[in-house]
């Protein structure tokens, strides 16, 4: 087997280990919580029958290990449970909203991350220039400044003065009534309300990459292999693309890192602009006390993660050899 078959052999049964981790991690910790999914269903009015046949259904009157078989294979077949708050099935409560916290941070923080890369390239391979001083501020300064503060100024800025963009919403309200659930987000409408919740991320985020890019290049530009570059002739865009290859992997490593820090701001900034995401989602299922959908919510965030981080590990694999035969 080659060194990179083996390499991502090794990643994925890690990547599958850590999510059934997970899985059990958070059954044990809402299971040694206090009271059950029931004493929520009782302080909304349900009879005693009721409540046993919820009992029965999800085995919360059986030892903990039978709960835990069960668990498992509900979630095999896809069964996540009932919102004892919202009287829906999990996965039909939280699917749309994942989908919509999905396109917006994933487009977004790639965005970033690709912007950032260039403004650090150029910044680390023109050290002294006015562009490495004062280009980098507004993306520190923005960076430094809270989520929710930017989202605020934005809106004011974009919807109060300008009137350019609106100041809420993914939509406007009855706009898309009894269409198929994708039409919508094709319209010129959501694009005009998704503008400004997005640059919100960019601007937030940006900082991240643009100073690991910078230094990182500065870094490489003072390996022998880069002098070599320039006594062989090469052209200067060509020079700088393997120098920004040879740079990126710590951008690309943090990368995951940032997706998770991202979907922490997102519960602020999708307050702001009242975008139906799942960060908004948590933060209500957590005030409801709606278990099925908070421990629902924390394994696809944490999955998210995890399953960012595996696609890194390969990305970085490939990029360079060392890491695979290390690994």
């Amino acid at each position: 087997m080659s060194s990179l078959r083996r390499y991502f052999a090794v990643r994925s049964i890690q990547t599958v280990f850590m999510l059934a981790l997970v899985m059990t991690a958070l059954f044990v910790l809402f299971r040694s919580m206090p009271g059950d999914f029931t004493s929520q269903m009782a302080t909304a009015g349900a009879n005693e029958q009721a409540l046993q046949e919820i009992r029965e259904q999800w085995r919360l009157d059986e030892p903990i290990y039978v709960q835990y078989y069960h668990y498992i294979a509900n979630l095999a077949q896809g069964n996540l449970g009932e919102s004892p708050v919202y009287r829906v099935d999990v996965w039909e409560f939280t699917k749309m909203r994942i989908f919509n916290t999905f396109i917006l941070v994933a487009p977004a923080m790639t965005f970033t991350y690709a912007l950032g890369a260039v403004i650090g390239t150029i910044a680390g391979s023109n050290r002294g220039s006015k562009f490495e001083r004062f280009g980098t501020i507004p993306v520190i300064g923005a960076g430094s400044s809270p989520a929710f503060f930017t989202a605020i100024i934005l809106i004011v800025v974009f919807a109060v003065w300008l009137d350019i963009f609106p100041t809420s919403g993914m939509l406007s309200s009855g706009s898309h009534e009894e269409v198929q659930w994708w039409e919508p987000y094709l319209t010129r409408d959501f694009a005009i309300h998704y503008i400004l919740p997005f640059t919100a991320i960019v601007a937030r985020y940006l900082f991240i990459p643009a100073l690991i890019m910078r230094n990182s290049v500065v870094e490489v530009m003072g390996e022998d292999f880069t002098e070599y570059y320039r006594l062989t002739g090469l052209p200067t865009m060509t020079r700088l693309r393997h120098i920004a290859k040879h740079a990126s992997i710590p951008v690309i490593t943090i990368y995951p890192v940032s997706l998770a820090r991202a979907l922490g701001g997102l519960v602020l900034i999708e307050t702001v602009f009242n975008w139906p995401g799942i960060g908004f989602t948590l933060v209500e299922a957590v005030l409801a006390r709606d278990y099925p959908t908070v421990q629902f919510v924390f394994f696809v965030v944490a999955a998210f993660v995890i399953i960012s981080n595996f696609v890194v590990d390969l990305v970085y694999g490939v990029i360079d050899p060392r890491i695979r035969l290390e690994g």
